[in-house]
């Protein structure tokens, strides 16, 4: 099996998208492009990423299902299977809040 890096992707949840987007932009002095959800639950917009490089990607994410502030940011980690992780959760005292699902 390849090593891969710990974290994959990161959303960070937003209320208003344009400010968010413009002040992204500003502060990295870069070009966020719109992205597809594949869920289908959020609009995004992309940092600049090669993901054949080192490191993560992201995005900016407004949805129904999360917002910013405390709790605003989810990190993806990798994993070949994340069901096999997703198994240990309850032994290792925490609880699945989504379960696996497909994102394309």
């Amino acid at each position: 099996m390849s090593k891969m890096n710990a974290i994959g992707w990161f959303d960070i949840f937003v209320a208003d998208m344009e400010r968010a987007t413009g002040f992204y932009q500003s502060v990295f002095d870069c070009t966020l492009e719109p992205i597809g959800d594949p869920t289908g639950e959020a609009q995004m917009m992309s940092f600049p990423a090669d993901m054949s490089s080192y490191g993560a990607g992201g995005a900016l994410s407004k949805t129904p299902h999360a917002g910013p502030g405390v709790g605003g940011t989810v990190v993806y980690f990798q994993s070949n299977d994340c069901a096999v992780e997703e198994a240990r959760v309850a032994d290792a005292g925490g609880q699945v809040v989504r379960p696996k699902f497909s994102i394309g």
